[in-house]
């Protein structure tokens, strides 16, 4: 059975749209063809619910998918619990911003790269190593959904040149994005090329989420230990001041593309 948390997580969201739509658990059960006990054992986090489950509720529930894609994470590992919020955030956005300064985004990773840098440290199983990278990947399925998130990635060219997980997992890496960014015009990337010396950015990372409403944004703030939230809405506009201030510094995305697509080539 899937983790506690994670099973909670797609609850969680069952019943708060389920009271949204005004519907008693008998109510779905008879507009989903599924049984009320299945309901039941789904909200107390007792059974594992089916993606065709989860298609269901969200058609009747008109939650634009999200069940499903939560039911998805689910399927393939846990999700830490403080980063139960952000999943539900990042599934529901309409668009994201992110900044990495050490690593290659987590929507952006391939399977060789997420697991030599997971492994990394030796602070993980071998076991757990395996569960996170499958809940990695599936998160990204929202770059190549139907209706994905304008996603804007904005890395420090230092982390095109910091060999996690050697030559061959960098090239499949760095060419994995200029392949993304071919494909999907809605996954933008720049780089913040070494020469522009000190700026903001050197501070940390960060994602910004903007919500369907257009006005919600959301900041989630990367550290070692875990992830936080910033919501304060003059909180919010300090790191959406920041957002411009490192991109003011960055290449253009075609140029960036260029500079990723030559360095892919110059690991091996």
């Amino acid at each position: 059975m899937a983790e506690p948390t994670t099973l909670g997580l797609f609850a969680g969201e069952l019943r708060r749209f389920r009271g949204i739509a005004g519907l008693s658990q008998d109510g779905l059960a008879q507009r989903i063809n599924f049984s009320s006990a299945l309901i039941a054992k789904i909200e107390l986090c007792q059974r594992r619910p089916t993606r065709e489950f989860a298609k269901r509720c969200d058609n009747v529930l008109e939650t634009g998918g999200l069940l499903e894609r939560i039911q998805a994470v689910i399927g393939v590992g846990p999700v830490m619990p403080w980063f139960r919020h952000w999943v539900v955030v990042e599934q529901e956005a309409t668009g994201i911003r992110c900044f990495q300064l050490s690593v290659i985004p987590g929507l952006l990773q391939t399977e060789g790269y997420a697991r030599a840098l997971l492994a990394s440290g030796g602070l993980l199983t071998a076991d757990q190593v395996e569960q996170q990278v499958a809940a990695r990947l599936a998160r990204q399925e929202i770059l190549t959904r139907p209706d994905p998130p304008l996603f804007t990635a904005v890395i420090d060219e230092r982390v095109l040149h910091q060999p996690v997980g050697g030559a061959e997992v960098m090239r499949d890496q760095l060419r994995h994005i200029v392949k993304l960014c071919a494909e999907q015009p809605r996954v933008r990337i720049q780089i913040v090329p070494t020469s522009a010396g000190a700026y903001a950015g050197l501070n940390g990372p960060f994602v910004i989420a903007t919500l369907p409403d257009g006005d919600d944004v959301v900041v989630y703030l990367d550290d070692q230990l875990q992830g936080r939230f910033i919501e304060r809405a003059e909180d919010v506009k300090a790191i959406q001041k920041l957002w411009d201030s490192i991109r003011s510094e960055a290449l253009s995305h075609q140029q960036s593309i260029e500079m990723i697509r030559e360095v892919a080539e110059s690991w091996n």
